[in-house]
């Protein structure tokens, strides 16, 4: 049975637009080791980097839509806090990678994130202040910390099966116990025009390993690896949008895909709406150094003439993210933004 969901209340993805070709993989028969559904699982982690994964007839991913359904709700609310209030929890005050973060638009109007880190939700660490509306709400965010990094613990271990790798190989890199980038973001983008500029400036792969996404409105785009076209991803109920990140590739040794992809504005008649976006993001823990591992499928990869970039993850996160490796990071390396690139010595 497909948990119920509140797509149904939001104006309908066009059907006559091109929509990326993303593998459906069913969480159900992952849990149940099922060979074929994880090859498939396999192939879209190295061919394309995204793949829809169905949640349905899987008691453990109903209670995962049932609660990413909840947490919209939550955040549609906390983005209706006075600006000045946010503010108050702003990364600049409270952390720089955690916390509330917004850009204005000529409108005066606001794109609009929230992060929530993980170590706050497992007790790995004194939590960062939050507002009376997420610490009311703290059981339902712990909850769906664990359920999150559930799923993502078993596709690690398909993973490490299909890499050849012992077990463990890649799990003991992703401790839940031990303190790493890992966590939830909300996301509103208001009702904008579409701005080539601003598309191009948030092209990017996600830094660290496994992302689940799940949202109501199209406007995520991927770049098809093959042909460099943007194609929507379209939403589809009852499913996460799951997509890979650089530390899989620096890991693997180029084996496994981070692709790149991008935020626009939704198709009509989507785009009359603002467009909200729940994310888990998980990462490496911050002591790991992100370099090739060895062992089995990763020793038949050929070795880059160019000295690998090799740092821990905290500090990738850190300079992917607010220092001087913005951009993109497929396994041809590193991709530095135009602008990024202009007058460096």
């Amino acid at each position: 049975m497909a948990p119920a969901t509140s797509h149904h209340l939001y104006p309908p993805f066009p059907n006559d637009i091109p929509t990326a070709p993303l593998v459906s993989v069913s969480l159900a028969k992952l849990e149940a080791s099922d060979g074929q559904e994880s090859q498939a699982f396999f192939d879209a982690c190295k061919s394309l980097g995204f793949f829809y994964l169905d949640t349905s007839n899987s008691p453990f991913g109903e209670a995962l839509v049932s609660e990413a359904e909840l947490l919209h709700e939550l955040q549609k609310e906390f983005f209706t806090v006075g600006h000045e209030e946010k503010e108050v929890y702003a990364r600049e005050r409270v952390d720089p990678c955690f916390g509330y973060r917004h850009g204005k638009l000529s409108d005066g109007q606001r794109n609009e994130t929230y992060n929530m880190r993980k170590d706050d939700f497992v007790g790995n660490c004194d939590a960062l202040p939050h507002p009376d509306l997420i610490k009311d709400n703290w059981p339902l965010l712990q909850s769906y910390v664990r359920h999150c990094r559930a799923v993502i613990d078993l596709m690690i271990t398909h993973l490490e099966v299909h890499l050849q790798l012992p077990i463990g190989t890649l799990a003991g890199l992703h401790r839940i116990k031990e303190r790493s980038g890992d966590h939830i973001r909300f996301n509103q983008r208001a009702v904008q025009p579409y701005s080539e500029g601003d598309a191009k400036e948030g092209e990017h792969t996600d830094f660290g390993t496994l992302t689940i996404l799940f949202n109501w409105l199209g406007g995520l785009q991927i770049r098809h690896p093959e042909t460099n076209e943007w194609i929507y991803v379209k939403p589809v109920p009852g499913h996460a949008i799951v997509n890979l990140g650089d530390s899989l590739v620096k890991f693997t040794a180029g084996i496994l895909r981070s692709n790149v992809h991008r935020v626009v504005v939704p198709p009509a008649p989507q785009d009359q709406i603002a467009r909200n976006s729940l994310v888990y993001f998980s990462r490496p823990e911050d002591v790991v150094v992100l370099r090739r591992l060895k062992g089995g499928l990763i020793d038949e990869q050929p070795r880059s003439e160019v000295p690998e970039l090799e740092m821990t993850s905290q500090e990738w996160i850190q300079r992917r993210s607010l220092g001087d490796l913005k951009g993109v990071y497929t396994h041809k390396g590193l991709e530095l933004r135009p602008q990024m690139t202009a007058g460096r010595v």
